[in-house]
């Protein structure tokens, strides 16, 4: 295998130990390294990725067909479910590829687009919930102004500079992580290149690959928490102010899809990270990213059709249509 991986440049050698040595490819180790329970893991995570496809695909069906849907939650919403469907084909197709041909190897620039794009589509996510917190406040707490506040133009701008802001974020990272050299050590405890444990698999000085990590997680990831908070403790203190019980009841129960998501989003992220710090077993690190990668784009979906009545009238409404 390590002929595969290394290319040596031996007119180099005068360059020190590590500079001579360009590296092709990585060995993804993935969840579990014994044969049996390949099969096992290859039929859970194809029908999670199904699952997740589809179910996301029918809430952008649903929101694009019925012009109920064509409101600014709903807009996001659909964004969102484009999203949890990105997130989990960066990962999951090169997973079951490797498990089917019983190949775990991934080569160097394919490592590298995987790291980019899965950065990309979890700032994204980030961003697009938080939009969706500022939705809900300025629904509950500004209820005469909402059609106003959250026009189209806004919607789309809000969507737009989260979508840069990832792609800045995720290029910078990529970008950095290039300028990293890596040994003979390529063998990766993890089921996708992901792109805090690259960075510790280096041996070049990665000092200020971690330094921006841990910089733009805490801005990136903090920033948009802080405005979540924001948003909810204003809307708690104008539900409290809401005088009739029904009246609390109808305008909480907006929020409770998006507020379970969130939770989710941010509970698996901090789970992932508390794993990853806490204990130096990379394979608890692993399985705990399974639960931002995977589990959470598959829960979306359930989360906001099964309380939501709009969006299960309007998948009715389609497929009475189509027959």
């Amino acid at each position: 295998i390590n002929h595969f991986f290394l290319t040596s440049s031996h007119h180099n050698n005068h360059m020190g130990p590590g500079n001579d040595t360009q590296i092709s490819g990585f060995l993804l180790l993935g969840l579990s390294e014994d044969p049996e329970q390949q099969p096992l893991i290859f039929g859970l995570f194809l029908s999670m990725y199904l699952i997740t496809v589809f179910g996301n695909l029918l809430i952008i069906l649903a929101v694009s067909s019925d012009s109920h849907l064509h409101t600014p939650m709903y807009f996001l919403l659909a964004n969102l479910s484009f999203l949890d469907i990105c997130v989990i084909s960066t990962i999951v197709p090169k997973m079951l590829v490797n498990i089917q041909t019983q190949n775990n190897v991934i080569t160097y620039p394919g490592c590298i687009s995987q790291i980019y794009f899965s950065t990309l589509f979890a700032g994204w996510d980030d961003f697009l919930l938080t939009a969706m917190a500022y939705d809900r406040f300025v629904a509950i707490c500004h209820p005469l102004h909402y059609t106003v506040i959250m026009n189209p133009h806004l919607c789309g701008l809000l969507v737009l500079v989260s979508w840069i802001t990832s792609v800045l974020n995720s290029l910078l990272q990529s970008l950095m992580l290039l300028q990293l050299s890596f040994c003979s050590e390529v063998e990766i405890p993890h089921f996708f290149c992901e792109l805090h444990q690259m960075i510790q698999l280096a041996c070049s000085d990665s000092f200020l690959n971690d330094t921006v990590l841990y910089v733009s997680t805490v801005l990136l990831a903090g920033g948009p928490l802080a405005g979540i908070l924001y948003s909810y403790s204003k809307i708690i203190s104008s539900i409290h102010r809401i005088s009739s019980a029904q009246g609390k009841y109808k305008a909480f129960s907006t929020c409770t899809s998006h507020l379970s998501v969130v939770s989710l989003f941010y509970c698996t992220v901090l789970g992932v990270y508390l794993s990853s710090a806490g204990t130096q077993s990379s394979h608890a690190s692993a399985v705990a990213s399974v639960m931002y990668t995977v589990v959470t784009p598959m829960l979306n979906p359930f989360i906001y059709s099964l309380r939501n009545r709009d969006i299960k009238g309007a998948l009715i409404r389609f497929f009475r249509g189509q027959l």
